[in-house]
């Protein structure tokens, strides 16, 4: 199993201070923990995409970019790119792009985005959901599989025969299927035979197995044999569980007391949390062992993971914690759980 972390690049108040980190020093920070991902042996890191006030990851190629001239071994993808407000196109320019940065090292992760701001801000009907992912992850793949494309669709004006270049130095380029819940999308993703990250945000890990098997199934009918699965999911490493679950508390409150207003759920409680930091709960937190036991146990029940990642920050974690949380995973973690 290959262990990572992946960032939404929310903005953050230092918790000793309540000073408000701001977006220049907030991005610098950002890059010295891909930095120290990378020397400490992790590997992958991830960037989502958001286009809300408490979020600097709007434009994810240009922060791989810069975390690409200062890497060289770790893996650097989005987590994930929203496809369905995108024009396939410029997206596959752009990581094409990158993976010549990055000498190899991109993965480009599509989905359609737990927030729905990316349709109005791009003029889209949110009615078309689900027809703008599908046809725009066909468009996209199209372009993966030839330089010149003929294709026509609802939401994009027709390729003609152009050409769309520059062309990854991977071939192909990995491209992955992000999902939630929705069954449809795990088994579109296994007729495709792409690569599946499913993100893990509540609830019992263990419940996904039914659609990781779903996934499976639908692969091999449709001859596919080299299938992968990763998750993302919320988590964190401290040198004990208590220091942990105590570092990471005020910040996963704030953030899901906002969702939960927005939302219309009750708002979180320490009891909820607690829960979903336990054994079967969704949220990978404690000191390394802990963290790599749950890895494991998770990984067996949904029948083999090939990779995970972390998503470590929050609205009230000091960097200086961050840091030291990725090298726990990095140090500690990822070597416990490298032949799982």
């Amino acid at each position: 199993m290959h262990v990572g972390v992946d960032s939404f690049v929310s903005s953050v108040t230092d918790p000793s201070t309540d000073r408000l980190i701001g977006p220049a020093e907030r991005i610098e920070h950002l890059l010295e923990e891909i930095a120290l991902a990378d020397s400490a042996g992790l590997y992958s890191f991830g960037i989502g995409e958001h286009h809300r006030e408490e979020y600097y990851d709007s434009a994810p190629p240009v922060i791989l970019a810069a975390a690409a001239a200062r890497t060289s071994r770790i893996r650097l993808g989005s987590a994930v790119t929203v496809l369905s407000a995108a024009d396939p196109v410029r997206v596959f320019q752009q990581f094409a792009t990158l993976d010549l940065i990055a000498k190899g090292r991109i993965d480009l992760v599509v989905g359609r985005g737990s927030f729905t701001e990316a349709f109005p801000l791009f003029g889209l009907d949110l009615a078309d959901y689900d027809s703008l992912f599908a046809e725009k992850l066909d468009l996209l793949l199209r372009i993966r599989d030839s330089t010149r494309v003929t294709w026509s669709g609802r939401h994009r004006p027709p390729l003609t025969g152009q050409g769309v270049y520059p062309r990854p130095l991977q071939d192909p380029l990995p491209i992955w299927v992000g999902v939630g819940g929705t069954p449809e999308s795990f088994v579109r993703a296994g007729l495709l035979g792409l690569p599946l990250m499913v993100a893990i945000i509540g609830g019992e890990p263990r419940r996904f197995a039914p659609l990781v098997d779903l996934y499976r199934r639908a692969g091999a009918e449709a001859g596919h044999t080299d299938l992968k699965v990763g998750l993302h999911v919320f988590g964190y490493v401290g040198d004990s569980v208590q220091t942990a679950a105590d570092t990471i508390f005020p910040g996963w409150h704030e953030m899901f007391t906002k969702v939960s207003r927005e939302r219309g759920f009750p708002p979180p409680s320490r009891a909820q949390f607690d829960a979903t930091s336990g054994p079967n709960g969704a949220f990978f937190l404690g000191d390394p062992a802990t963290v790599a036991t749950k890895l494991r146990r998770v990984s067996e029940q949904l029948g083999g993971v090939d990779r995970v990642a972390l998503q470590m920050t929050n609205t009230r974690l000091a960097h200086t914690d961050l840091l030291r949380g990725i090298e726990l995973l990095g140090t500690e973690v990822a070597p416990q759980v490298a032949d799982a």
